[in-house]
């Protein structure tokens, strides 16, 4: 028996997940119960950070992957992200890398940056 803590909502319901039949308990609703099945055979996160940008007034871009990646690929993915710089303007939605460490996911901006206007103090 796999003892999880769901994260579909913020319930935080507790799951007992049978490694053998992954008949799932605990779960408040049926999200929870297919999470705790995929947590045990095919764990998968959505990854949120930034990257670097140029020509805005701020320096950093918030990003986050489009779907949800293999658990395994999360530091590959964050390394990935690392060797990127945007140039403003940078639109919400903007593909930021495309189809990130072969996961078939799309990184996008989440944050509207236009350019910076120059001269402002």
């Amino acid at each position: 028996m796999a003892n999880i803590i769901c994260i579909v909502c913020p319930k935080g319901c507790r799951l007992t997940v049978d490694e053998n039949t992954l008949a799932v308990t605990g779960n408040g609703c049926p999200r929870g119960a297919e999470y705790g099945k995929n947590e045990l055979t095919h764990p998968v996160r959505v990854v949120t950070s930034t990257v670097r940008v140029e020509g805005a007034d701020i320096c950093r871009c918030p990003v986050k992957t489009a779907g949800s990646v293999p658990k395994e690929k999360m530091f590959a993915v964050m390394d990935a992200l690392d060797g990127v710089c945007l140039h403003a303007p940078v639109h919400c939605g903007d593909v930021v890398l495309a189809d990130v460490c072969g996961t078939g996911v799309d990184v996008v901006a989440t944050r509207e940056l236009p350019a910076a206007e120059y001269g402002r103090k």
